[in-house]
């Protein structure tokens, strides 16, 4: 069965540099960092300690809440430093691989025999549970519940991602033996959301409602597709997984191996030569970076895509759940008289100056510069028009600045994520870090409400 959602409103932001439909193997890296960062609201309690050896797929660290929920690494090595912070909270974990490689491996499930509970033990103590994602509070699901439904998006509308229909061929086999396991993890329905008319693995597949999408970002958003396929009401509870990752819970349960093995877009305007890069996850980013040619005067390396990365160093590692690194020039320059006379290079919703919308498929060389500083945030209407989902953003957003709980969920708080404010917060005039606002209203609706 297959249906049709239509986006109208978004704003597609084309910018100079997408990756070429090519790949080459990453040179190895001689670190691999596991960043906790990647994992909100999740209390670390560590199985090994520093100098101790560690096998690939070999727990480092489990869930203070939940102790079989365990977190692997990515590779074999020695545990060589483990970083703290503030009151000793860990911060990073990084181990220095060995040259030849040492493998956990578990025994490989029957998945016609396999009920819900082998599914959730195996995938627990595989390290594979950390991809499966929940909504609301955008944290890492909770293996007691039984989520409504399960939601894929497959189809990719954020400037400069990597293409899921180019990095996952030839992955039908693994996505396929995912998806026959999470259908038994849920008594509601797995949806998949492809692109409209895009040549897509998941085209083969089955065990799934498919739904076909078009219309401009954040029409790929999985918040976007849950908005309108089977929205979330106060008490629920829906998973998430990126197709990248179905790929790697496959293979764990068809090999009994966890293999973080992904192939990541390296993408900018700075990059010389951008193009796929197959690596593992924590790997270090010069591993791959330099060997696309970057021009490295002004640079901004961005872990993940431009509107919901995180800002890193060339040395930094690749995250937990990131496919695409993205390096555009640094805005750290001031434009004079830049609000006082007419703009051909950069995006607007508006028509004031820019003329952005003389040319809807041109592309830019767009840089971090915010184009203004922070202001009073002020009513202008803008944000509805590339908000597609049933929700007052404005409201929402101030919602969650006073801190009013009950106008935080009559408002549709459940049903976000700070990704889905990435669009309002490109085109916010106020320069207020919508993403950042809407993520401390979750962290302070889970305190309340649980």
């Amino acid at each position: 069965m297959s249906r049709d959602i239509r986006i109208k409103k978004g704003l597609n932001i084309n910018l100079v540099g997408a990756a070429e439909f090519s790949t080459s193997k990453a040179v190895s890296s001689n670190v691999y960092v596991i960043n906790l960062d990647d994992f909100h609201g999740l209390t670390p309690k560590m199985l090994l300690k520093e100098g101790e050896e560690v096998k690939a797929g070999e727990a480092l660290f489990y869930n203070k809440n939940n102790r079989d929920m365990l977190f692997v690494s990515p590779v074999s090595g020695e545990l060589v430093e483990i970083e703290r912070g503030a009151r000793r909270r860990i911060l990073k974990l990084k181990i220095l691989a060995d040259k030849e490689q040492q493998q956990v491996k578990h025994k490989p499930l029957d998945l016609e025999k396999a009920d819900a509970s082998d599914l959730r033990a195996f995938l627990l103590a595989s390290g594979c549970w950390p991809f499966i994602k929940q909504r609301p509070y955008d944290l890492i699901a909770d293996p007691e519940d039984q989520p409504k439904a399960i939601f894929i998006s497959a189809y990719v509308t954020a400037p400069l991602a990597a293409d899921i229909n180019y990095t996952l061929k030839g992955k039908e086999k693994e996505l396929q033996a995912a998806i026959d396991a999470l259908g038994k993890l849920t008594p509601g329905k797995v949806h998949v959301s492809v692109g409209k008319g895009a040549d897509s693995p998941f085209n083969a597949l089955s065990g799934f409602e498919k739904h076909v999408v078009s219309g401009p970002h954040p029409a790929g958003l999985v918040g976007t597709q849950i908005n309108k396929i089977d929205p979330i009401n106060k008490g629920e509870r829906v998973w998430t997984v990126s197709p990248a990752d179905l790929v790697i819970i496959g293979e764990a349960l068809l090999t009994g191996v966890f293999n973080p093995e992904r192939i990541i877009a390296l993408a900018g305007s700075c990059v010389k030569t951008p193009k796929y890069y197959s690596t593992r996850i924590g790997a270090e980013i010069s591993t791959f970076l330099y060997a696309s040619g970057v021009n490295e005067e002004n640079m901004r390396v961005i872990n993940g895509d431009v509107l919901t990365g995180s800002k890193s160093r060339p040395d930094g590692h690749l995250g937990f759940y990131n496919n695409t690194v993205s390096v555009i020039p640094e805005g750290d320059d001031y434009e004079l008289f830049g609000w006082n006379k007419p703009v051909f290079n950069k995006v607007s919703t508006t028509r004031a100056l820019t003329f952005h919308w003389l040319q809807p498929n041109k592309k830019y060389d767009l840089d971090t510069n915010t184009n203004g500083e922070h202001r009073a945030f002020v009513v202008t209407g803008q944000y509805e028009k590339v908000f597609p989902l049933d929700i007052y953003p404005m409201q929402l957003l101030k919602a969650c600045m006073y801190q009013d709980i009950d106008e935080m969920e009559q408002l549709g708080l459940y049903e976000v994520i700070p990704e889905d404010f990435s669009l309002t917060e490109f085109i916010c005039i106020s320069k207020q870090p919508h993403q950042e606002i809407i993520r401390q209203g979750l962290d302070l609706l889970h305190k309340e409400i649980g």
